[in-house]
């Protein structure tokens, strides 16, 4: 058995060898005489190619696994209808009057069925999962293209249709297949487009010509205009050739990619097509008699295009609703956000009266970045969203918690005036969270409206400030706290250091004052001097206590103390700023002391720390 690429190369030679027979037929009908006897295009020729085209069809689904019914239903297809013009070119093409139904009528309707069947299983193994919305457009498609196989095939039927039941039977039995089988190649090919691969491309192109061909028999029958050998006859090989193209225009063992929504305008240019057709041909109807059928078709094709605009309008509502939802929510937490906060404040400034108060209250978690330090970024965002869930539940009923960004939250709170602390420390207390190494609290500040401020922005001012000013407090009790156990360590080991450490903190606060440091600078400039010898602690009393000069090696070793005193300083998180400082005690303004920041001046230094410590 041939490999798969040389069986698809030789099966696509053999599509293109019969595509140039039937240029030649078509050639031969034209130009030739009315009946074509050739050996070359007669009669056994033709009957060959329809079978040649099926037997394509069929090896296609013989030889590869991948969509075998599908191919097999077509290429039976194909041998069907090949039967049934066998059977008729022999057996009742010189009778003068042809019977109906006959063995050639059930052979040529066994095609539409299987072909229905193969064109099924195809879309089914190709498609993937589509939207409502590209189901309602191969809706709209194939009633449309029904609607117009019927006003050309029916009509023509309809228009010459008589005798028994069952022969009228039959004869609406091949413009209704026409019209079924158009129908659903036509709405398959718009929901997946080319995306499924070319093969659907081809088979439309195939069922297409094929069903026209059809059409024009029916009308030129019902003319009686119709004989053997006329360019019509051409229709249905080509289109059976085409079928045979699309078994082997894609590689089997390629994976037909699952369908996605197309952007921009090209989603709606076939429906809009096929919806115009359906216009066309109700309003053909106003001046020609058309058959029910089509007009019934082309009317439910119109039906769809509004229920399409329907479904296209709640598509639209839903997605501004959810991108309404994220411009006013915090993806990681799920709360409010600042641009929430603002519009509800905003309602709240119209809403609330002295008697009837609200509360504002801002919140910034302590200990959050050592948190993120020590964890990861990962794990914080995942303490976020637990605190922002407890926060939540805290104010329901009586308000709203948002997220205003990084670690800082914020709740309003309506109801009487007594029970807001109740309310905030319940919002505190959401926002505290205490494991195994690791402490987790919040400073806040709170301001009721319309009491304290009179809009929203001065509300938001007012609160943000009091928080710095609760957690600049807060920090300023653990920096002492953790400057008093520095210093008795320092006292312990060198008693004499007292009055000299004294003498520069009261030198030290003076300047920064002098120099116009807020509060905040002017203690974190006194912890400093306080602290700037600490690192003395790890110089051996032999040294300290030397009385004489000392060496190089000496002075070397000395120096390092003020490094050592920010390494022991910094381990205390209160003091991070001061550490800094401290390093920097022993520098000059240009630069010449030490440790040597000469890249790093101590003006920096000071003016960065003291502008961090600045509430």
């Amino acid at each position: 058995m041939p490999s798969g690429r040389n069986a698809r190369r030789v099966a696509l030679s053999v599509v293109a060898a019969l595509g140039v027979w039937l240029a030649g037929f078509e050639i031969n009908v034209l130009l030739g005489p009315g009946e074509h006897d050739s050996a070359l295009f007669g009669h056994d020729a033709y009957l060959l190619v329809l079978g040649l085209a099926g037997m394509l069809c069929v090896a296609r689904g013989a030889l590869h696994a991948k969509e075998r019914g599908a191919w097999l239903a077509i290429g039976a297809a194909c041998i069907a209808w090949d039967a049934a013009e066998a059977y008729y070119g022999f057996m009742l093409a010189s009778m003068k009057v042809v019977p109906i139904p006959s063995i050639a009528d059930a052979a040529y309707l066994a095609f539409y069925p299987l072909a229905f069947a193969g064109a099924i299983m195809l879309f089914r193994a190709r498609s993937g999962r589509a939207s409502a919305a590209q189901w309602l457009d191969g809706l709209t498609a194939a009633l449309a293209a029904g609607a117009l196989s019927a006003a050309v095939g029916l009509d023509a039927t309809l228009q010459s249709i008589g005798g028994k039941p069952l022969e009228v039977a039959t004869d609406l039995a091949y413009p209704l297949g026409d019209l079924l089988l158009l129908g659903i190649i036509v709405g398959a090919l718009v929901v997946c487009g080319l995306r499924t691969g070319r093969a659907w491309l081809w088979l439309a192109l195939g069922i297409a010509t094929f069903c026209v061909a059809d059409a024009l028999y029916l009308v030129k029958s019902a003319e009686g205009t119709y004989h053997l050998g006329s360019w019509i006859d051409v229709g249905w090989p080509v289109g059976m050739v085409l079928l045979a193209a699309a078994a082997w225009s894609d590689a089997p063992e390629r994976a037909a990619p699952i369908i996605r929504a197309a952007r921009g305008i090209r989603p709606i240019v076939l429906p809009i097509v096929f919806a115009v057709i359906s216009i066309g041909l109700l309003l053909y109807t106003g001046s020609v008699h058309l058959n029910w059928v089509a007009r019934i078709l082309a009317a439910a094709s119109l039906g769809v295009v509004l229920l399409r605009l329907t479904q296209t309008f709640r598509d639209n509502s839903k997605v501004m609703a959810l991108r309404n939802l994220e411009a006013r929510s915090d993806a990681l937490t799920g709360l409010a956000n600042r641009r929430a906060l603002n519009s509800d404040l905003a309602r709240v400034d119209n809403d609330v009266r002295p008697d009837q108060p609200a509360i504002v209250a801002v919140f910034d978690l302590d200990g959050f970045k050592q948190y993120n330090d020590a964890f990861g970024h990962h794990a914080g965002d995942a303490l976020l969203a637990r605190l922002g869930a407890k926060l939540r539940e805290s104010v329901a009923g009586r308000g709203q918690a948002y997220r205003m960004g990084g670690d800082e939250f914020c709740a309003v709170v309506r109801g009487g005036g007594g029970s807001f602390d109740d309310a905030v420390q319940r919002a505190a207390a959401a926002l505290t969270e205490v494991g195994d190494g690791f402490a987790i609290s919040s400073s806040y500040g709170i301001v009721q409206m319309p009491n304290e401020a009179s809009d929203a922005e001065s509300a938001l001012q007012l609160a943000d400030q009091r928080m710095y000013d609760q957690k600049a407090g807060g920090r300023s009790s653990a920096k002492r706290q953790s400057r008093d156990v520095l210093l008795q360590a320092l006292r312990e080991h060198t008693p004499t250091l007292g009055d000299h450490t004294q003498g520069v903190r009261e030198l030290a606060e003076a300047v920064a004052r002098r120099l116009g440091h807020k509060e905040g600078a002017v203690e974190m400039a006194g912890i400093a001097a306080d602290l700037h010898d600490v690192g003395k602690i790890a110089i051996p009393r032999a040294i300290l206590d030397k009385p004489g000069a000392l060496s190089d090696e000496e002075w070397a070793f000395m120096r390092r103390h003020t490094i050592i005193g920010e390494r022991v300083i910094a381990a205390a998180p209160a003091l991070a700023d001061v550490a800094l400082v401290v390093r920097a005690t022993h520098e000059r303004w240009d630069g010449g002391g030490y440790p040597a920041l000469a890249t790093f001046p101590l003006r920096r230094v000071w003016w960065r720390c003291a502008t961090r410590s600045t509430p």
